[in-house]
């Protein structure tokens, strides 16, 4: 389910608005230290700055040592990012790189972009803290005609190890780890991206046009279920579905049996789950078996 231990999880994630959607998959109580990481609503501004972005990215000058005198050499035109609170080193690029530091990016720029409605639903640290992510969210849930249940969000991402430029997106995704962060950032929908250069600088107006906010995601995800759930697969399209989304090859082995497992696990979604069964016989219940089965499953 994700590439970090279930500790870091709980010791390095904050999960908010619990009573609108429960706990995230990682939680364990026995992880838990005297100050829970999920809160039944918002998350405090002040309790991510101090649980998680409490510390510095700092540079530091690379030095290798000399292969005659043993003594250390500067290496040119290189920098190291460490956190200032375990030294962590974090990742090592040209001098040309900016550091984008958390509260500024993650937390500031985002108050800024977001009606005073808005709160914080998750946020966290992943790889060491060379990666977070900050969410914000609607106070209330958010029901189509449908029945479907989703909460729409912008969430904000950055890194200090190279793997991701500072994002900004409108998302559905829940955000509770590396894994639905990914997802989130894979969603279509508009985003924003800047570089880690010396001259980065994000144009709030410009931020606001392409992102339209949060309220629009609701807009525009209302109608794509709409459209989904109008949708109907009968029960002969939904076997044809499987045979292309999952086909069973024609030797015996392991990679038959993993797909027979699958097929019986996305056919149980289809018919008995309410997270799917509600659904099924319509394009919706097609996504919905397989995202939750890929989630979950």
């Amino acid at each position: 389910m994700s590439r970090e231990t279930l500790q870091w999880l709980n010791d390095n994630t904050l999960i908010g608005f619990t009573d609108k959607r429960g706990t995230a998959w990682h939680y364990r109580a026995t992880l838990q230290n005297a100050e829970p990481n999920h809160y039944p609503g918002a998350i405090p501004v002040e309790d991510v700055k101090r649980r998680l972005f409490g510390w510095q990215a700092l540079s530091h000058p690379i030095y290798v040592e000399h292969p005659v005198t043993g003594g250390l050499a500067q290496v040119p035109d290189r920098q190291a990012i460490l956190r200032s609170d375990t030294g962590h080193v974090m990742g090592i690029f040209s001098n040309g790189y900016q550091p984008h530091p958390y509260v500024e990016w993650l937390i500031d720029t985002i108050a800024r972009l977001l009606d005073d409605d808005l709160s914080i639903g998750s946020a966290g640290l992943l790889r060491g803290g060379a990666v977070a992510w900050v969410s914000v969210e609607v106070p209330d849930n958010v029901v189509t005609p449908e029945g479907v249940e989703f909460r729409p969000h912008l969430f904000g991402a950055t890194s200090f190890d190279g793997s991701l430029a500072t994002t900004l997106k409108r998302a559905v995704t829940n955000v509770v780890c590396d894994n639905t962060m990914a997802a989130g950032l894979a969603e279509h929908g508009q985003q924003v991206k800047i570089k880690h250069s010396k001259n980065s600088r994000l144009r709030l107006a410009q931020a606001r046009d392409a992102l339209n906010i949060v309220h629009q995601v609701a807009d525009d995800f209302t109608q794509q279920v709409r459209l989904l759930c109008q949708t109907t697969v009968t029960d002969r399209q939904w076997a044809a579905f499987l045979n292309t989304h999952v086909p069973i090859p024609e030797e015996p082995g392991r990679a038959r049996t993993l797909a027979e497992t699958k097929r019986d696990a996305l056919q149980q979604l289809w018919r008995h789950d309410s997270r799917v069964a509600p659904w099924a016989g319509t394009g919706w219940g097609v996504l919905q078996a397989v995202n939750t089965h890929t989630h979950h499953g």
